[in-house]
């Protein structure tokens, strides 16, 4: 076998290790798929040994679901310090599962609208009112004689809102409220911060410390441990470019970008620092096009990546 022809075989061994990663990762596999997963385990020390670095690099055992805690530590030989560490490995493992796994069903059981990886969906609301939904977004709705009230659970929303001046239109957020009477107005929001801009008229923003009016091309942030900022001044075409396949970024530390790229890929991007994640990232990306933009990013900043797949992406110095 040639040096060229080992290493394609070394790309596609850790290819596939990380596809079993994944699909480990994504949830329980049926009987004969995980007797398919421990039979290639066994067929090759070398794809044991791909596993065991997908594993190392990727924290699986930080984050691993039930599945894969079964799955891996039936395979491991039987030493007895194993014997002794499986259970409770096993046992934090699946703790750790159902604490991260199931938010995702957690939140689309609270959810009356909700958008996946990469898809975008405009939903028209029982006024006539619209809601334009971002990838993996999730809205509740809660309209009722005199009341037009929503709760945006997570992701990015941008909302046209159809005049009504004896019933207000109430968007919670991060538990904050967000009103108008006949606007348009966008909603990101994630558990460190919420940002508000309006893109036809105003809204008042209360619950978030001062109450805050924000007009026409200004934006106002909040988050657990900030209070709604003075509005300022931004560019609404740029800030609803999601909807257009766009995103614009302008010196954003490299962790809040990578979060809004996440929208649109399948998979996951870890970065091996905070010094790394609070590199700032100026530049206009294709939403479909992830992956591109990771690698320009990568240029851009002089860092380094290591990839075990498209779906296992870790960003270091």
């Amino acid at each position: 076998m040639t040096h060229g022809s080992a290493d394609k075989d070394d790309a596609e061994r850790y290819d596939l290790a990380a596809q079993w990663w994944v699909r480990l990762d994504a949830g329980a596999l049926s009987s004969s798929e995980l007797r398919a997963f421990r039979a290639w385990l066994a067929s090759d020390p070398r794809n044991e040994a791909a596993f065991e670095e997908a594993c190392d690099l990727w924290g699986a055992w930080e984050r691993a679901p039930k599945a894969l805690a079964e799955a891996y530590v039936e395979k491991c030989a039987p030493t007895p310090w194993r014997r002794w560490l499986r259970p409770a490995a096993a046992l934090a493992v699946a703790c750790l599962a159902l604490a991260l796994g199931f938010e995702p069903l957690w939140l689309m059981w609270r959810a009356d609208f909700h958008t996946g990886t990469g898809e975008l969906r405009t939903v028209v609301l029982p006024d006539g009112s619209r809601a334009h939904l971002n990838a993996d977004t999730a809205l509740a709705l809660n309209y009722g004689g005199d009341r037009r009230r929503l709760t945006l659970i997570s992701g990015e929303a941008l909302f046209e809102v159809e005049s009504d001046p004896s019933r207000p239109f109430v968007v919670e957020a991060a538990g904050a409220e967000i009103a108008a009477r006949g606007t348009a107005f966008d909603i990101a929001t994630d558990r460190n911060r919420t940002e508000v801009t309006v893109t036809e008229h105003v809204v008042e923003v209360t619950g978030a410390g001062a109450p805050q009016r924000v007009e026409f091309g200004r934006q106002t942030a909040f988050g657990p441990a900030l209070a709604a900022v003075a509005p300022y001044e931004v560019d609404p075409e740029r800030v609803t470019a999601w909807r257009r396949g766009r995103l614009y970024f302008k010196d954003k530390p490299l962790g809040d970008v990578i979060a809004a790229l996440g929208r649109y890929h399948r998979g996951l991007v870890l970065v091996t620092s905070r010094a790394i994640k609070d590199r700032r990232v100026t530049g206009v990306f294709r939403t479909d096009q992830p992956l591109e933009a990771l690698r320009a990013i990568e240029k851009s900043l002089g860092i380094k990546s290591t990839r075990l797949s498209d779906y296992l992406i870790l960003l270091h110095s």
